[in-house]
């Protein structure tokens, strides 16, 4: 089932997600409506909290990052994932930029400067444990929704430059003045 990502503005996404059990009521569904809801908005990621739970889940699937035709040097293509009460362990590497978005906020992007190397531990949904390093665009990707599931939106990073130039978007946003091609539920809408 596709459901309404929540939009800026909700206070559920400024909440630190809590850990879940492996008897979560509804987890395996949760998990399927999620990827379901993310690939009808054409993301590569979507946390919890973007869809008004403010728990510590999200998914990733960077397909949508891998050129057709060109080498997936990176193996993008065939990275999808489900990280549930996930915990960075370490950040380091140089930090680079790139221009991030977010479906919660759409039609807003700015650069955001992450480092490029994690290490991070994790439950996937069959509650195995896992510790794993990322680089590039995998490491960048997590990196932002776990962000999510600790209440941070990737505008947060944003020059108060920038951040003064989106204010009325953002505030449009959030009372759900745009136009968007998937669903999603304004906190200020009338």
């Amino acid at each position: 089932m596709i459901l309404p990502i929540v939009a800026y503005g909700d206070p559920v996404l400024r909440k630190e997600g809590i850990d879940i059990a492996a008897d979560y009521p509804g987890l395996e569904k949760l998990i399927d409506d999620m990827f379901e809801t993310m690939y009808n908005a054409h993301g590569v990621g979507l946390a919890a909290p973007q869809i008004g739970k403010a728990i510590r889940l999200f998914i990733v699937d960077t397909s949508g990052f891998a050129e057709e035709g060109e080498e997936d040097t990176e193996g993008l293509k065939d990275f999808k994932k489900v990280f549930i009460n996930a915990e960075i362990l370490e950040e380091d590497g140089d930090d680079f930029s790139f221009n991030e978005g977010c479906l919660s906020i759409p039609d807003v992007r700015g650069d955001v400067d992450r480092p490029e190397r994690i290490i991070i531990r994790y439950f996937d949904q069959d509650w195995k444990e896992h510790t794993e390093t990322y680089e590039g665009l995998k490491a960048r990707v997590i990196q932002h929704e776990y962000d999510h599931i600790d209440g941070i939106l990737f505008t947060d990073y944003l020059s108060p430059l920038r951040k003064n130039m989106i204010k009325k978007k953002l505030k449009n946003i959030s009372k759900g003045q745009i136009q968007i091609g998937y669903r999603m539920k304004f906190p200020l809408a009338k």
